[in-house]
């Protein structure tokens, strides 16, 4: 496969689904990728553990003096990142396990049976700097991930680096929530 490579098994994810769980209030504290207009995320929840920061600029002025020192890639930890502990180790672990030099979003996505991530490709610039991994915390056979001309299943426990630049998508035709927690991680690249 050119468009997947799975490079870990047997992740226990149940602290960090077990404190989803007891909070599922925070599914809605932030509904920015939801809401975005015309993006391919209409049908998800999302809880954003690490994202660029978001600002509100009053005069043109103070908009060009942010974009003069602004870099795209530049992530932080959201206020939520500190109510999921259980996410920091499995984070910090992937980082370690690919050589991770600068840590990018994290985000976790729950797509409902019958949902979908509608197909889109990552900005070139985005998927160019980063390399896209998936921590799969709950799924079920009926979850269809395609990217290109490629597709498979990705299980509970998995971690998956996939190429973000092509075309992908996400449907959910089984019965139970696709949770996966999505991180960003810069590598050294060859």
């Amino acid at each position: 496969m050119k468009n997947f490579m799975r490079i870990a098994s047997g992740l226990d994810t149940v602290p960090l689904n077990l404190a989803i769980q007891r909070r599922p209030e925070i599914w809605k504290a932030d509904t920015y990728l939801r809401d975005y207009p015309q993006g391919p995320f209409g049908q998800i929840e999302s809880i954003l553990l690490r994202f660029p920061p978001r600002s509100v600029h009053e005069t043109e002025e103070a908009l060009k003096a942010h974009l003069e020192n602004f870099d795209q890639h530049e992530c932080v930890d959201q206020d939520v990142y500190k109510v999921l502990p259980e996410a920091r180790p499995i984070v910090m672990g992937l980082m370690a396990r690919v050589g991770g030099e600068r840590l990018g979003r994290v985000i976790i996505n729950k797509i409902a049976p019958g949902g979908r991530i509608f197909p889109h490709a990552d900005t070139p610039v985005h998927a160019q700097y980063w390399d896209r991994f998936h921590v799969v915390l709950q799924s079920a056979p009926g979850v269809y991930f395609r990217t290109g001309d490629e597709d498979v299943y990705m299980a509970p426990g998995e971690t998956w680096w996939f190429q973000n630049a092509e075309e992908h998508e996400v449907i959910n035709n089984s019965n139970c929530d696709r949770i996966h927690m999505v991180v960003d991680i810069r590598t050294s690249k060859p």
